[in-house]
């Protein structure tokens, strides 16, 4: 129970709700936002920036300190993803409501409850994300922007195979903080999937799970070549205290990766808690702490 009360504080502290402005809600104005009437609510950044994508409009967005797609400057916000305000949701009507699978089990009871059915997108990997892509475009006759969208991808996730296939994989140790805490993040998170997908071996093999307790001298055994760390919510205390971690705990000093100066922390802008589309500019950045910081490309 610890364990999952932390990884939701993960997600909650990504996002910072912002002031709303009630439920009285002028309904001429929302529906002059959506020219074509689809009445979309998004709840997370990461499938706004999907809808941007998809050149289609929306009626409600997250809250969130992260800057969204200018043409949602004047949509509603409806609170941050772990804790929408159901109210301001109703008030306007939707047609659709996006969510995340990953937040899936602790918000359908709140949806159901309120008389709502979402779709929940799957943003655990990169292939997973393009899949929910192609089905937004064929939902809202949007197949040319989806496949846009998704064939760079494709080919960048080909060339980044076919980059890394005659080297040794380096092993990696994924650390997931906020502050005051941290997990270990394993094949199945969104950052451990961008690892593999870089030419990364994750060190935590064989769970069934996305994130697990850390437990350092298990973590020592493991060897890991490069450690990297992700910091969440408020990313400049969480690598303050990564900082503090990795100074005060005698044991990180016998990783090989700190002895040989390869711990690098992932920036929060583009290495989310679930797929977006920054995963392009993500893959490129992690392929280069991998692989090219030793002279292979």
């Amino acid at each position: 129970m610890e364990m999952k009360r932390l990884i939701l504080l993960l997600f909650s502290l990504v996002f910072i709700a912002g002031c709303q402005t009630g439920p009285n809600i002028d309904l001429e104005k929302v529906e002059a936002l959506d020219g074509e009437g689809h009445r979309i609510v998004s709840t997370t950044v990461a499938l706004t920036e999907m809808m941007d994508a998809l050149d289609l409009d929306l009626i409600g967005k997250p809250s969130s300190y992260k800057n969204l797609p200018e043409r949602y400057e004047e949509v509603m916000e409806v609170g941050n993803p772990m804790s929408p305000d159901m109210e301001l949701i109703l008030a306007l009507q939707p047609k659709q409501l996006l969510s995340v699978t990953t937040l899936q089990y602790d918000l359908e009871p709140l949806f159901e409850k309120n008389g709502m059915e979402a779709y929940y997108a799957d943003l655990k990997s990169v292939e997973h994300m393009l899949k929910e892509i192609e089905t937004f475009g064929a939902m809202y006759g949007r197949e040319q922007e989806a496949a846009n969208v998704v064939a760079p991808f494709y080919t960048m996730i080909e060339e980044m195979e076919q980059k890394t296939a005659s080297f040794e994989k380096p092993r990696v140790l994924i650390l997931m903080g906020v502050p005051g805490s941290y997990l270990v993040a394993t094949e199945h998170s969104y950052i451990g999937n961008l690892v593999k997908l870089a030419g990364g071996k994750n060190v935590i093999e064989g769970e069934d799970v996305e994130y697990v307790a850390s437990n350092t001298e298990y973590l020592q055994h493991a060897e890991p070549d490069i450690i990297l760390r992700a910091a969440h919510g408020m990313p400049d205390e969480v690598v303050e205290m990564f900082d503090r971690e990795f100074q005060e705990n005698d044991i990180w000093k016998h990783f090989k990766a700190v002895q040989d100066g390869r711990v690098y922390d992932l920036e929060e802008r583009i290495f989310g808690m679930t797929a977006s589309l920054a995963a392009e500019e993500a893959l490129h950045t992690l392929h280069a702490m991998l692989y090219e910081s030793e002279g292979r490309r």
